[in-house]
């Protein structure tokens, strides 16, 4: 699967002069946005004028770093990217990461209603972009649900807001306009969120044409679909069945005061997220962090001791790890990137299993050896859309022409796989797509190509939160070659 596309965020230019023209007194309709595209403002800064000096554990230190991150994430770099562009920036602690780390994430989910929010109370968006990710950032947390509690009190929650602006070279012109805008938000809070609601980008928080597209493909399910990928996801672990069994691992997490249950075969699910650090056995190889859906990779191959075996598109190894812990296989993990290759190599080391890790690209046949394959798992490239509440940002990166290109770039992988494979063996197709032209549309005309037989698989599993039957999005199928 695809990592999310980004390029490099705009060069900061500077801003000679304070202008707070822009709050409005009334509430015309919204500025109109290009349709799809993510809300952006345009990159302009303020001259260094009376900073205020901020501390590293403070909400204001949090709010101003994930206006940062959010910031880059418009400009176009995939959010875990733009978070650790902003730790190496601010060298913040631990805690100060983790905070600006849960800002950010509830913003990307909330970003399409709070956009809609700032249109309604300015007369243009704030200037530069990471103005606007910061009053961004502080209407999330104060557009809290009603069976929700806030994670801060709105006052206090205002004022570090504006000490953000205030501390920022970048924003310290506006930070008037802050305080009025959020201030004039809770003071309007039921009639603004009402007009806002009035939008389809404000309700699901998706750009429209993806919620088109979901509408069009899933007529009976496209509000579960949407609303579930609005929601955190559940932190998995798969349990090593070389080291360990799903009960005995049980055990261990509830002798640590750690609530968790089983949801598949080697799935397990913890009640509350941790830190892999602080997860039992994780450094040692016992458990690693998957999705329950992912985790049905290594089953479906139907692995038997001593096949030969290929994981196209490896990286990051997670797939890689779970068939080498359920048989004692000859595999070949391949990537197109180095670095990523890195993390495949780390993670076998930490589980204590082996591979030959090759770099090239599945859809050449440069880096084979010649030698046919028993088995094949192709994880092909596609836009993610199944895993959007692991990675929020993925919706407003992605353009609504990328499943169909992604999908050519796909089918290319899947014909030269096949050639590949010994007669009798079976090739896996996997996605984390939703998106029927990277999924079902693919198996279809892949099938028809090359004469494949279709065996027994999933297919289309939904992204579901559903308590005992948590996973992500993804897509299944399964061919043998005759």
């Amino acid at each position: 699967m695809s990592d999310t596309p980004g390029k490099p965020p705009r060069k900061i230019l500077t801003r000679p002069v304070v202008d707070q023209s822009n709050i409005k007194s009334s509430r015309p309709a919204p500025a109109q946005h290009k349709q799809g595209a993510a809300p952006r403002a345009k990159s302009i800064a303020a001259p260094v004028a009376d900073l205020i000096a901020i501390k590293g554990d403070s909400l204001a230190f949090s709010l101003q770093g994930a206006a940062l991150a959010l910031s880059y994430v418009l400009d176009g770099t995939a959010l875990p990217q733009a978070l650790s562009r902003v730790f190496l920036q601010t060298d913040a602690s631990p805690q100060a990461r983790g905070a600006i780390q849960d800002i950010a994430y509830r913003t990307m989910r909330q970003v399409g209603r709070a956009d809609a929010i700032i249109k309604l109370m300015t007369t243009k968006l704030p200037e530069p972009t990471v103005l606007y990710s910061l009053l961004c950032c502080a209407l999330t947390l104060l557009m809290t649900e009603e069976n929700e509690d806030a994670p801060y009190d709105d006052f206090v929650l205002v004022d570090q807001a504006v000490n953000a602006a205030a501390a920022s070279p970048d924003m310290v012109f506006a930070k008037g306009m802050i305080n009025a805008v959020l201030r004039r938000f809770l003071r309007e809070k039921k009639e603004l969120l009402t007009q806002a609601m009035k939008q389809v980008v404000a309700v699901w928080n998706y750009p429209q044409w993806w919620v088109d597209q979901c509408k069009a493909a899933y007529p009976q399910d496209w509000q579960a679909i949407l609303k579930t990928g609005n929601t955190p996801p559940p932190m998995t672990l798969r349990v090593n069945q070389t080291q360990t069994t799903v009960a005995a691992y049980l055990e261990t997490l509830s002798q640590a005061g750690i609530s968790a249950q089983q949801i598949g075969p080697y799935a397990v699910r913890l009640d509350k997220a941790l830190p892999v650090q602080q997860v039992p056995g994780f450094a040692q190889g016992m458990v690693s962090v998957q999705d329950a859906g992912a985790q049905l990779a290594a089953q479906l191959l139907d692995l038997k001791d001593g096949m030969s075996v290929l994981d196209a598109c490896a990286a990051p190894g997670g797939k890689t790890g779970h068939i080498l812990e359920t048989a004692k296989v000859e595999l070949v993990a391949l990537d197109t990137d180095a670095k990523r290759l890195d993390r495949i190599h780390e993670n076998l080391a930490r589980l204590h299993l082996f591979a030959t890790i090759k770099q090239g690209d599945a859809a050449r046949q440069q880096w084979w050896h010649g030698q046919n394959f028993d088995r094949i798992l192709a994880d092909v490239p596609c836009t993610a859309s199944g895993v959007v509440r692991r990675h929020p940002d993925i919706r407003w990166l992605r353009r609504k022409t990328d499943a169909t290109q992604l999908a050519e770039t796909s089918a290319k992988i899947l014909d030269n796989l096949w050639q590949m494979l010994k007669p009798g063996g079976k090739l896996l197709l996997v996605t984390c797509s939703i998106w029927p032209v990277e999924s079902e549309l693919q198996a279809v005309a892949f099938a028809q190509r090359n004469s494949a037989i279709r065996l027994d698989a999933p297919g289309q599993l939904f992204p579901t939160s559903e308590i005992n039957n948590e996973h992500d999005g993804l897509f299944y199928a399964l061919f043998q070659k005759s």
